[in-house]
């Protein structure tokens, strides 16, 4: 039925939601006519990118009516090429971008899927789903897909199925699409996702078709060791600013009065769990937010508190010690306690950070972490024994 309605009446709906349709390429003659022309028939506003292409791309573009061009002098990376055509895109004013490959393994016939899913739930990043168990999937494709799916929950704690697809709707007018990306290949994509659910925008996957040609006709331009070597530093990036500033952050934008009490009616007050295990989720957490590993904190929190199956909730709100502004209490703390074992001076010249004078601490403040961090778990956890069994006896 989709099939049978006409242009006239996709572009008029494409009109009216303001989308443009986003063809980044590079050196795809041989495919990139025939996207163009079945993009046109649900599309009235194209842009195609041509990021520094050597081939005929030039040319078939100066044939083509009703296109908006990006032309880059030299090859930049997709990750650029997309930048600059959702800049573009926001900057005419249009609402979403849809954006599709030129290489002829998207169909412009899943457009119409998009529009509906965007039409039920406006402002939604959609990112097309393709079979991963089709027969002439890449095996490196297969890899890096599950790979990037990892590191998206990890660093956004939401699951997709397919977080490499190219295919994609972005709501550019909620996006800094100028600000905050700073990569130019194929990890821009998986980027763009992190920071826009991060930014509140909802995530969603919707299954699309995809054609892979055979092997001997394809063309690609994926570096397995170099991509996945830029994929794996942004990941490293990724999830130390999630566990050092997204996780803190959410922790207390969530944190009103009244989620507080929920909190305590579920996980304290009403829990069924002992005060002996409460105490140990709690006592796990203020020990790992001082300790030093730092970036890592939460998540070696939650692998132990997994792992001997303590309360994982509490045990995270715990390890939100080392929230920024508590750090420099921590840290100071942590130093002095250093020195006080080793027999040390305080000695801390504040006012003169030099790699010396950082040099010169670092052994006070490794081993006074450790001890510093036993200390304040033991004391938090009396603390919160002694509150537990007087609350709870009180409740009951």
């Amino acid at each position: 039925m989709k099939e049978q309605i006409s242009t006239a009446y996709w572009h008029e709906k494409l009109n009216q939601l303001g989308i443009i349709v986003i063809i980044p390429s590079y050196n795809n003659e041989k495919t990139l006519a025939d996207v163009i022309e079945s993009v046109h028939f649900y599309a009235p506003d194209i842009l195609v990118v041509n990021d520094g292409s050597t081939d005929e791309t030039a040319g078939i573009l100066s044939r083509e009516s009703n296109l908006h061009i990006i032309t880059h002098p030299a090859n930049q990376g997709k990750g650029v090429a997309l930048r600059h055509g959702l800049s573009f895109a926001k900057k005419q004013g249009f609402r979403y971008a849809i954006t599709i490959d030129s290489d002829g393994q998207h169909f412009a016939s899943d457009i119409p899927a998009l529009i509906e899913a965007i039409e039920k739930e406006p402002d939604t990043l959609l990112v097309g789903a393709r079979n991963l168990a089709s027969d002439n999937m890449p095996g490196k494709n297969t890899f890096a897909n599950k790979f990037s799916n990892f590191w998206f929950t990890l660093e956004t704690g939401i699951k997709l199925q397919d977080t490499q697809s190219g295919y994609r709707l972005y709501p550019i007018q909620r996006m800094n699409v100028d600000k905050w990306y700073y990569t130019a290949k194929y990890e821009f994509e998986l980027e763009a996702l992190v920071f826009a659910a991060w930014g509140g925008i909802t995530v969603k996957n919707i299954p699309v078709h995809v054609y892979y040609p055979p092997q001997e006709e394809r063309v690609s331009h994926f570096r397995p060791f170099r991509d996945f070597t830029r994929i794996s530093i942004l990941n490293t990036v990724l999830v130390l600013v999630t566990f050092l500033w997204i996780i803190p952050r959410n922790f207390f934008r969530k944190l009103t009065w009244k989620n507080c009490k929920q909190f305590f009616s579920d996980h304290v007050t009403h829990s069924p769990e002992s005060n002996l295990r409460i105490t140990a989720a709690i006592t796990l957490g203020v020990f790992m937010g001082i300790v030093p590993v730092w970036g890592y904190q939460m998540l070696i929190t939650l692998f132990l508190a997994h792992l001997f199956r303590l309360n994982k909730v509490i045990a995270i709100v715990a390890a939100n010690i080392s929230i920024p502004p508590m750090i420099p209490f921590l840290l100071y703390g942590s130093y002095v306690t250093g020195c006080k074992v080793l027999g040390d001076p305080v000695n801390l010249h504040l006012n003169e950070l030099s790699f010396e004078n950082v040099k010169s601490v670092i052994e006070q403040y490794l081993i006074g972490s450790v001890i510093f961090a036993v200390v304040c778990s033991i004391l938090a956890g009396t603390i919160a024994f002694i509150l537990l069994t007087a609350c709870r006896k009180k409740k009951i």
